[in-house]
């Protein structure tokens, strides 16, 4: 008997998606089921994160229709980081391997089947990565290269090209649960994971119906978090700079003293102006890092759940 396989799919106001992409992981998931590559008991595991449209409705609705399609609903919307970890920490204990998936159709579903491929070799941990980015507008495709080279100079270990189409066993799973984080970046935590792990190449499609819940805003929070959540280097960075600052002051005070015993001195309000207001943007910012990881620290003391399951369909 093959491995009991969950999909676990976030899903925010998706009510224009579900109905058609829904369908489309039930036939890949009955596929594999025919095949023997996975066990009967596998399911399809829809988390709804706080959607104010009929997702919910839709997902329990399915899984009256299917014993294969299960749910559960978070009690507010806590982001789609926290809802794919609600239904990773879920399905940990019902399953020997899960597959997280976006539930908008852009992600190629029978890259399943590789992944699985590379499951059974051994990979504890499989990483789906976009082959090329065609697809994508000039300004997403250079922003995107720009974020993850960003990441990677600042710290943070990630796989290029890799959103959160990947696939993690339970005893992968089983780690990723004693990282007790409140803020948390799912790209960046599971290569800490360790574990043997491989990447599985797909093409990445349009989305299928609706808009995307990612805007450029969302993916600059997204960045922020990134960073915060799993570097220090931007603190080890203000800390240079800090020195650096110190050398140009000191080399500062001596040109001035030894201007002063020249006799050379000219009043110069246009560079002491220039000086001041370079230092003081300076100050702000190394004051704001500072302030993002005071404020992630102060999150983190509260201990407050990072999700909080309100409902579950019948069958789960």
């Amino acid at each position: 008997m093959g491995p009991i396989l969950y999909l676990v799919i976030p899903c925010y106001n998706e009510e224009a998606v579900l109905p058609q992409t829904a369908p489309l992981f039930l036939e890949k998931l009955n596929t594999l089921i025919l095949s023997g590559e996975i066990s009967d008991k596998s399911r399809i595991l829809f988390v709804n994160d706080g959607s104010r449209d009929n997702t919910w409705e839709i997902i329990t609705a399915l899984s009256k229709e299917n014993p294969h399609y299960a749910g559960i609903s978070l009690s507010r919307n806590m982001g789609h980081q926290n809802a794919l970890l609600a239904g990773l920490m879920e399905a940990k204990s019902l399953c020997d391997v899960t597959v997280s998936i976006d539930c908008d159709g852009q992600d190629d579903i029978n890259a399943v089947d590789k992944m699985l491929s590379e499951f059974k070799k051994g990979s504890d941990i499989v990483y789906g990565v976009r082959e090329s980015r065609k697809s994508d507008t000039f300004f997403k495709r250079n922003s995107a290269r720009l974020f993850y080279f960003l990441l990677n100079r600042l710290g943070v270990e990630t796989v290029f090209n890799h959103a959160d189409y990947r696939l993690m066993s339970s005893r992968a799973l089983e780690a990723l649960s004693k990282f007790k984080e409140v803020n948390i970046y799912l790209r960046g935590m599971a290569p800490m994971v360790g574990f043997k792990s491989s990447t599985v190449l797909y093409d990445r499609k349009k989305r299928v119906a609706g808009k995307s819940h990612y805007p450029l805003s969302k993916m600059l929070r997204l960045a922020l978090n990134a960073v915060t959540s799993l570097s220090t280097r931007p603190i080890h960075l203000i800390t240079a700079f800090g020195f650096f600052v110190m050398l140009l002051s000191a080399c500062g005070i001596v040109w001035s003293i030894i201007s002063y015993f020249l006799s050379s001195t000219v009043a110069g309000w246009a560079s002491i102006v220039a000086i001041i207001c370079f230092f003081g943007g300076a100050q702000i910012l190394c004051i704001g890092v500072i302030g993002e990881y005071i404020g992630k620290i102060y999150m983190e003391t509260k201990n407050r759940p990072r999700y909080i399951i309100s409902q579950k369909t019948e069958n789960l």
